[in-house]
């Protein structure tokens, strides 16, 4: 789908106040912020979606509005994963996927699974889910991406469970929530939540190096494969600039 370009870089949503005075050109209106930030990052994690559902010309308008290969990875929606009962999720993972965001043609990055931090790993309760999970919608394949919370997903049961599913876990890097790494996943997930105020570019340039040389390991190795990089919490207003850093390190020479 994207032969050239295999890491996408970006920040969680567009429409933040402070990056009207620090990325976005003053005066811009804010109908244009998307595609101003489009053409600036790569990507981009939507977190409205978990909270409200949006119509198919909401998709179609954010498709139209960003450049080829741009990418969009959806938060689905809190009603199917805030349950104590995973297994009874069937009719909101139907009515997410069933959304619209087929409209978004090959623009569609990963779609994230978040769950409570309490959410306490039980393969009983979590396969039901995993199975009910859709391949496809409208004829265009779904990546389903994890983002559990809790220490006690931290095993092999648990990320062989999701593997066997076709289900990759993000890879967190917090002070908050369990950093957990799946090397035979077939893409990567990663969202960095460590950014500094104090830094113009959120991390350290030395660490966005190393974060850099690890996206292109698995970008570029034996087995070349997606990765999916957002910088969300910690100073968020910093995210914009330490994509963008993250992204030069990228950037052929």
């Amino acid at each position: 789908m994207h032969d050239t370009q295999r890491v996408f870089v970006g920040v969680g949503g567009w429409t933040y106040e402070p990056w009207r005075d620090n990325f976005y050109p003053r005066g811009l209106p804010h109908s244009r912020e998307l595609g101003y930030a489009s053409r600036k990052l790569t990507a981009i994690e939507v977190n409205g979606t978990y909270y409200s559902t949006f119509k198919p010309q909401t998709f179609a308008r954010w498709r139209d509005e960003t450049p080829a290969g741009f990418m969009f990875s959806l938060k689905a929606n809190r009603f199917a994963t805030n349950r104590r009962l995973l297994a009874t999720a069937g009719e909101s993972i139907e009515r997410f996927v069933g959304s619209g965001i087929s409209e978004l043609g090959d623009k569609l990055g990963p779609i994230v699974w978040q769950f409570m931090p309490t959410k306490v790993f039980d393969a009983a309760d979590f396969e039901p889910f995993l199975a009910l999970l859709p391949r496809a919608v409208d004829g265009l394949p779904l990546r389903h991406v994890l983002d559990v919370r809790h220490e006690s997903f931290n095993t092999p049961e648990y990320l062989a469970l999701a593997r066997r599913y076709g289900c990759v876990t993000v890879h967190t890097d917090s002070e908050k929530f369990p950093s957990l790494v799946d090397a035979q996943a077939w893409f990567a997930y990663v969202r960095l939540m460590r950014s500094e105020a104090s830094n113009p570019t959120g991390y350290p340039i030395p660490l966005l190096g190393q974060w850099a040389q690890g996206a292109q390991a698995w970008a570029n190795g034996p087995a070349p494969r997606d990765v999916f990089i957002y910088f969300i919490n910690g100073a968020k207003e910093r995210a914009p600039g330490a994509a963008m850093a993250l992204l030069q390190h990228l950037a052929p020479e």
